[in-house]
């Protein structure tokens, strides 16, 4: 059946833009550039992340055995992207497509307004009928300021803009119930939002041209999915797969989507690490602001402690005083000086609105 999709992020692996060499697969990505002009040319609009820009700078430079890990990724990276986008522009122009590079680090996605800006500037291409092109700027990005993988780079993405799904295109036809190389082990079609017990049987391990794996996924595609947003992970080698996909006839995994989430709220399901302070509460708050199809917002009787400082419009992370698991983000209604003032207090307006609250995946 037929997908009612009209935003669609794409997300392409390293896997499947380089050959088993480590350089370019130059055909692959010509064939997949087809594809998104395909889709392009039907109305949809389409926001490619793209890896690859490592193995373009590979083609390009060699590199000293003895250079620094840290140093030689970011020097392939800087060489390489400007390989890699050359040749998406190249190639999205002979299809009559104008692409338009977007970098972005971990730190892009933690200010609210740097974030609105660039979800402007996204919203702006897609009105020029571009084609954004979206890479980790691994010139910049090391340690904290890395994402996961890309595949939390797409999912980020998806969110900010509000997309209908999020296609993540690897080198396997996705999710199998258990060893994909044992006899009998068949792909998952479908997973419902919540669905858990993927550690059990899918591995960890990571791709050979990537730092993401297989789990990664999976609990970046749950997340996603929990905003309302359709994942699929399917095989970015299979011939015509993009069209596959939204016609629902690909061999893949799709997460379905719960239910839509604010534009607030998907900020707020990858914003962990802008977190300025934790709020420790009581365990009715706790049950109360986690009770099944019940909107709760976080009141200061419910609150045992504030560590750390924080000001009105800041994240801060809700934790259960009793065991300290964290449980949920939000984004604070006033300052701590005045939470401490309240601590405890009844008839006080919420430290937590509702519409300012999410729930984390692990309750």
């Amino acid at each position: 059946m037929p997908l009612p999709y009209r935003r669609l992020v794409v997300k392409i692996g390293s896997n499947v833009l380089t050959q088993p060499n480590g350089l370019p697969d130059l055909g692959r990505l010509a064939a997949l550039v087809a594809q998104v002009a395909a889709l392009h040319a039907q109305g949809l609009e389409i926001i490619v992340v793209s890896s690859g820009a490592v193995a373009a700078g590979r083609s390009l430079i060699t590199l000293p055995p003895k250079t620094d890990a840290v140093r030689s990724r970011q020097v392939l990276a800087a060489v390489g992207q400007v390989r890699l986008l050359g040749l998406y522009a190249e190639l999205l122009a002979g299809h009559g497509l104008l692409g338009a590079q977007v970098l972005v680090t971990k730190e892009d996605f933690r200010d609210r307004r740097h974030y609105q800006n660039m979800q402007n500037c996204f919203l702006e291409l897609l009105q020029q009928r571009a084609v954004p092109i979206v890479n980790e700027n691994d010139v910049v990005a090391v340690t904290e300021l890395m994402f996961t993988d890309n595949d939390e780079l797409a999912g980020l993405v998806a969110a900010q803009l509000n997309a209908d799904a999020l296609v993540i295109l690897t080198n396997v036809d996705g999710i199998f119930d258990g060893d994909p190389a044992a006899p009998g082990a068949k792909v998952i079609r479908e997973v419902a939002p919540g669905a858990v017990g993927f550690a059990g049987f899918v591995t960890a391990q990571r791709s050979p041209f990537g730092r993401g794996g297989m789990l990664t996924k999976c609990h970046m595609a749950q997340r996603v999915a929990r905003l309302g947003i359709g994942v699929h992970i399917a095989n970015g080698r299979t011939e015509n797969i993009l069209a596959a996909v939204l016609a629902g006839t690909a061999l893949s995994t799709w997460f379905r989507p719960g239910k839509t989430a604010s534009g607030t709220k998907k900020w707020l399901a990858h914003a962990q690490g802008a977190a300025r302070a934790v709020v420790r509460v009581n365990a009715g708050a706790h049950a109360a602001l986690t009770a099944p199809g019940h909107a709760s917002s976080l009141l200061p009787v419910g609150v045992v402690a504030v560590e750390g400082a924080f000001r009105k419009g800041d994240i801060v992370r809700l934790t259960d005083d009793a065991t300290g698991h964290a449980f949920a983000l939000g984004i604070a209604e006033y300052g701590s000086d005045r939470a401490l003032e309240r601590l405890g207090q009844q008839h006080q307006r919420p430290l937590v609105h509702y519409d300012y609250l999410f729930l984390t995946a692990d309750n």
